[in-house]
């Protein structure tokens, strides 16, 4: 990232997606360890919630790795990485009823969702291209170029903000079901939002960063057109 008149704040938002990243790996790993009272699996969890709510058609799969768990919406399918779909802990039950939750999203057409299935692929292609298109621009004194990049920094600020509504409902649809059925409770039902609050924040922590990015590449552009 170019210096500009928000570089300290992009700094301290790094900062702070460090300590962030830190909070969730240590949350998420108390609660993989604690075993839940009825001994499911991530796997068997997200399988009973999709099936009670019709979408018996959608697999759980096993993906490769830790803490890469999604919801493909292309694919149809609810993928968790190894730990969370064969661990009967805590932790896998509140990352699989999450996933599940976007597939539930992904039922009903929640416009959100929707919104940012159609950002994500020609927004990561773009993002590559912008840092060049601000450094040639700036580099040359082309404005064109450099307010071409500010778009693609917007468009990403865009996509952060229509990511927070998705993974905010999709951890509530999560608790509620998990306490509805009695899947957790007490103790369990605090480890399960413990981790589904921390992993919420670097949400929160992703859309700040963005919008201090924008800022400054803003900053950036409007001293080259003086």
């Amino acid at each position: 990232m170019f210096f500009g008149p928000y570089t300290p704040l992009i700094l301290i938002l790094f900062v702070a997606s460090l300590l962030v990243q830190g909070y969730l790996s240590r949350t998420y790993g108390r609660w993989s360890q604690v075993r839940n009272s009825r001994n499911l699996t991530g796997a068997e969890l997200a399988r009973q919630m999709l099936d009670e709510n019709g979408l018996t058609n959608v697999p759980v799969q096993m993906v490769p790795g830790a803490l890469n768990d999604h919801y493909d919406p292309i694919r149809k399918a609810v993928n968790l990485s190894e730990s969370n779909f064969s661990a009967p802990s805590v932790g896998a039950l509140a990352v699989a009823a999450h996933e599940v939750g976007h597939a539930l999203q992904d039922k009903v057409r929640m416009p959100a969702l929707a919104l940012r299935g159609r950002l994500a692929l020609p927004l990561s292609l773009g993002m590559n291209f912008a840092p060049w298109l601000l450094l040639i621009g700036v580099m040359v004194h082309l404005s064109s170029l450099v307010w071409l990049g500010v778009v693609l920094f917007a468009a990403a600020l865009l996509f952060h903000l229509v990511t927070l509504p998705v993974e905010f409902d999709a951890s509530r649809r999560a608790l509620v079901y998990l306490n509805g059925r009695g899947y957790v409770a007490g103790q369990e039902a605090q480890g399960a939002r413990a981790v589904l609050t921390a992993a919420a924040l670097t949400y929160v922590v992703g859309f700040a960063m963005a919008l201090a990015q924008l800022l400054n590449v803003l900053g950036i552009a409007r001293s080259q057109d003086d």
